[in-house]
Order: structure tokens, then C-alpha cells, then sequence
């Protein structure tokens, strides 16, 4: 077994590349050049140099590989349309393409996400429709689905596709770094008291889960929610990052009722005035924080054995060390 992963200089693929190398695999990445490696210093990794949009760079990372891991995405919940659109779609169809020219390949794996769903009240298991919910991250994720459905139906790639709801832990943005620095400011809110569950799933359950989805033969053609279970509420999970980092619990709550509204509009000041960086809030923020994210993945604890190793207090406290040694700059 050979595995490509993309998106191994980010959060999930850069621990998945670690993982598999932990467990002997030879390891191939596609990574841009002056991309940020140095997590998988001293690691047995093979790299070529390129991106999603070099053709020459995709054919020579897919030859002989037995397993792809397709991690690379826009991920934020603010970009350019364009960045959303070449990441989550018109990535997802060249590397679709350059898999299906390969004779040596098992499987490709997709990482996709909850949010297809398009945050509806109640969360859902698999055999639910996806829903365009109007936010570009939906939106292209969504697309990006469809494009590996129908590279199945007309070329037979084998695929399988995992739906992660809220992965957290050392080296993570939007759900660490990002919710770290607000509690050190004393700016994270909650939303509706924090009473929705967030899904949580710690980085290297996610990791095992795609590894068992990517290997068991049975996993071909399906498609699986992936969250750790344990049915934790935002309220619960700020609280312990915060009690972890010594920082004061966030005392911020603003109702969904006014929250939407506010972040429509604060958006809209951003696109008009052309502002720089992300809006304070934004509906992307919003339905994350007010609606239940703990979709069931009952489907990959019972095809793929699935069940997480590490629990919330060890993820959480994991997270926060991985959080101090960055700020003080320790390597």
C-alpha cells in the first residue's frame, strides 16, 4: 500500500500523513512549493512539488499509488467565491481525473463535510439529501460530492466519502487557534447559551475513521458521518478550553434570533466596503454555533469498527498544550 494525501500541510492531512507514517506506510504528498511542512519533519515522506491545478504535478503524485487521501480544501467560513469554487470543485475534477488514469489505485478517499447537510435543526444520518444552504463552503463541498459520485457512475473509481462534523485539536484554526485567541481577548460568545451539541471530534479519531473507511473493502461506494458521539454542547467545550488555557469562561451570548441577522449584515458591510480580513460574525459562525452538529455515525461504528480512541479531556487537553507551545514559541 501506497497512500497520496492532499492537503498535508494543513490540519487534518497533516495529521493523517503523520499517522500513516506512524504505522509504517510509505507516504507520498502533493504539496505546493514553500508550502509549511515542518510538522512532518524527520517523517519518511515522499513530496512532489505542485498543486491541484498542475497537471504534470497530479500525474506523477497518483503514479502507483494504491490509496488516495483527498484532504486539500478551502475550508474558512470567508474567502472569495473563486477560492471556494477552484478549491472544493474544480480541484476535486482534476484530481478525479488523474486517479481514474491510474491502474494501480484501490481507493480514493474524499473528505468531505456535515455541512452538505446544510445545517438543518435536527442532524441527520447519511440517507438524508444534501441541501444548498446559500454559503459558499456548502455550496462548492456540495459540488465537490457530486463530482466524485459521478466519476464512480462513469469511470467505476472507486470512492468512498467521509463527512466529518467539528474536528479539534494541536494545529487547528477555525476550532482552536481561532476560538483560542478570542477567549484570550475575552471576545468568544456563545450562541443561544451554548446549548447546542457541536459534534466535536478529535483530530486523530478522524484520521483512524478515514484510514478504516479508505481499507475496508465493504466502505467502497458509501459514504459516512464521522463524530467522536459524546454529545458535548459548545458551552461544554469552550468552558474546557478555557478552563485548560487558565482564560476566563466566555460570558458573551447573543440569541440566533439576532445573531443571523447581525452577521447577514455585517457581511454585507464587508463585501460593499471591500473591508480586509473576515466580518466579526458570520452566518457560517452562526448556524455552527446554534444548531445540533451531532450528526450519527452509527453507519461507521457498524461497517467500519469505528470508535474513537482518544476522549474529549484528553483532546481538549492535547489541544491546549499544542496552544501554549505555540505561543511561546517553543518547537
Amino acid at each position: 500500500m501506497t497512500a497520496l494525501v492532499t492537503g498535508a500541510s494543513g490540519f487534518l492531512g497533516g495529521r493523517l500523513v503523520q499517522m500513516l507514517a506512524a504505522d509504517g506506510l510509505p507516504v507520498r504528498i502533493l504539496a505546493r512549493r514553500g508550502a509549511g511542512l515542518l510538522h512532518l519533519a524527520g517523517l519518511r515522506v515522499e513530496v512532489v512539488v505542485g498543486s491541484l491545478a498542475d497537471a504534470d504535478a497530479l500525474a506523477a503524485a497518483v503514479r502507483g499509488i494504491t490509496h488516495i487521501y483527498h484532504c486539500a480544501g478551502c475550508s474558512t467560513d470567508w474567502a472569495p467565491e473563486s477560492a471556494f469554487v477552484a478549491a472544493n470543485v474544480e480541484g476535486v475534477r482534476s484530481l478525479l481525473a488523474a486517479a481514474s488514469g491510474s491502474g494501480s489505485l484501490r481507493r480514493l478517499l474524499h473528505v468531505s463535510t456535515t455541512d452538505v447537510y446544510g445545517y438543518p435543526y435536527a442532524p441527520c444520518d447519511e440517507s438524508h439529501p444534501t441541501a444548498d444552504a446559500g454559503l459558499p463552503y456548502n455550496r462548492t463541498k456540495r459540488m465537490g460530492e457530486e463530482c466524485v459520485w459521478e466519476a464512480r457512475r462513469n469511470t467505476g473509481l472507486p470512492v468512498t466519502v467521509v463527512r466529518p462534523a467539528t474536528i479539534f485539536g494541536p494545529r487547528g484554526q477555525a476550532f482552536t487557534a481561532d476560538i483560542a485567541q478570542h477567549l484570550r481577548r475575552g471576545s468568544m460568545a456563545v450562541i443561544d447559551g451554548g446549548r447546542a451539541p457541536g459534534g466535536f471530534s478529535y483530530v486523530d479519531n478522524v484520521a483512524r475513521a478515514m484510514m478504516l473507511a479508505a481499507t475496508t473493502p465493504e466502505a467502497e461506494g458509501r459514504v459516512y458521518n464521522i463524530a467522536d458521539g459524546h454529545g458535548k454542547t459548545w458551552r461544554e467545550y469552550v468552558d474546557a478550553l478555557a478552563d485548560a488555557m487558565g482564560k476566563r469562561r466566555p460570558v458573551l451570548d447573543l440569541p440566533s434570533a439576532v445573531a443571523l441577522p447581525l452577521a447577514r449584515s455585517l457581511e454585507a458591510c464587508h463585501r460593499a466596503l471591500h473591508l480586509p480580513g473576515r466580518p466579526p460574525l458570520t452566518r457560517h459562525a452562526v448556524y455552527l454555533l446554534s444548531r445540533n452538529q451531532e450528526y450519527p455515525a452509527g453507519r461507521a461504528r457498524r461497517e467500519l469498527g469505528f470508535a474513537p480512541e482518544v476522549g474529549f479531556e484528553e483532546g481538549i487537553a492535547r489541544a491546549a498544550e499544542w496552544l501554549e507551545r505555540e505561543r511561546s514559541g517553543a518547537q
